[in-house]
């Protein structure tokens, strides 16, 4: 079942928790005049999530549906909200539209340039590139500037069936999430590039609120110290590898 917690005024974080895998999957509807619609989910997810949004909206009324980058859980079902929602268009980075998005959806994308703004209504959203964070060349994250909430996508990824809300320390659980899954199957998903902490010092700059992720607790206080300590952690964990790699080689 999907579990619905209103984590901002109008934002609501739609979680559906896959226990094979032992990973949140949380999707955000902003409830606004043009509504918004933040990782459209799984093509499998689509009549779980979609019925949790009717008990929010009428689906059909959905006007944007967003990502961070070209990935299934956060977009596979794209089209099947676009067929649902007659005026719905899809919202993303000027990149992913143009290499991925517009080929793939049934309708043209909008794509969003660094700094250009998104208005549902009540709502203004900031489009921020985050390109390679956390993961490919097209990605990005909204911040909505009424409440200063940032749409983090995968950063902060915490495993397990954790609580909608927390005031705790996310940046612990992510460092956690991040080293464990080196090792695994999955491991090295977030590249670590020469602009990684110029980026996530300017989201600090934004200085959000409340930082909305896509797998774990949606974090409420201090973002910006969050989001500069998030980047000591890759920083940190990615220079240890690197130190790792050369003294392997170096036995050799």
């Amino acid at each position: 079942m999907a579990t619905i917690t209103e984590v901002a005024p109008d934002t609501f974080r739609i979680s559906i928790f896959a226990p094979n895998i032992n990973l949140q999957f949380n999707h955000f509807l902003v409830r606004d005049e043009q509504p918004l619609l933040v990782h459209a989910g799984y093509r499998r997810m689509f009549p779980e999530l979609r019925e949790a949004v009717a008990s929010l909206i009428d689906p059909a009324r959905l006007r944007w549906v967003g990502f961070s980058h070209f990935e299934s859980d956060e977009c596979g079902a794209l089209n099947h909200w676009l067929e649902a929602a007659p005026s719905a268009q899809p919202v993303c980075s000027f990149v992913g539209a143009t290499v991925s998005v517009d080929d793939f959806a049934i309708r043209p994308a909008r794509g969003m340039h660094q700094g250009e703004i998104l208005e549902t209504g009540k709502y203004r959203y900031r489009f921020c590139s985050t390109a390679h964070l956390p993961h490919g060349w097209d990605a990005g994250v909204f911040f909505e500037e009424r409440h200063s909430t940032l749409l983090c996508s995968d950063l902060f990824f915490q495993d397990g069936d954790v609580e909608p809300l927390t005031e705790q320390d996310v940046v612990g659980r992510a460092r956690k999430a991040l080293i464990d899954s080196q090792a695994g199957p999955l491991g090295n998903s977030v590249p670590y590039t020469p602009m990684t902490e110029a980026i996530l010092h300017g989201l600090a700059d934004l200085a959000p609120r409340t930082l909305a992720a896509m797998h774990g607790s949606t974090y409420v206080g201090d973002g910006a110290a969050a989001l500069r300590s998030l980047a000591v952690v890759l920083r940190d964990t990615f220079d240890y590898q690197s130190w790792s790699m050369k003294a392997a080689v170096s036995a050799k």
